[in-house]
């Protein structure tokens, strides 16, 4: 863990937070500035910077995160889809340098981040 990451910190319960799911490997929690009416993030507990730090030794965190996004989505009341986002370096908008998956649902108006022709 990283001492002064503010992720780090809700992991080791330092920092209060909305905790919806937590295991020996993971921690989820609503985010404290929704882009919609259901968002929270899902993080490893290992401090990982950014998705672009990942390689084979993580394979099974990375797949136990992903599969444990659709049952939390599911239980947050995301039942006509969601949206999920991985933010990576600066220029890519990742503002927390420990990774981290955004969940996002309960706005059918959010924009397309991409547009292809």
């Amino acid at each position: 863990m990283d001492e002064d990451c503010i992720f780090c910190r809700i992991i080791r319960k330092e920092i209060p937070a909305g905790i919806i799911h937590e295991d020996e490997d993971t921690l989820a929690f609503l985010d404290i500035h929704p882009v919609a009416p259901i968002h929270f993030l899902l993080i490893p507990k290992l401090h990982i910077g950014a998705l672009s730090e990942i390689d084979s030794n993580h394979q099974q965190l990375m797949g136990k995160m992903m599969c444990l996004i659709p049952g939390l989505a599911a239980a947050q009341g995301c039942n006509d889809g969601f949206r999920t986002i991985i933010n990576t370096g600066r220029v890519g908008g990742q503002e927390v340098a420990h990774l981290h998956i955004h969940i996002i649902s309960g706005n059918d108006r959010l924009p397309a981040m991409i547009k292809y022709d």
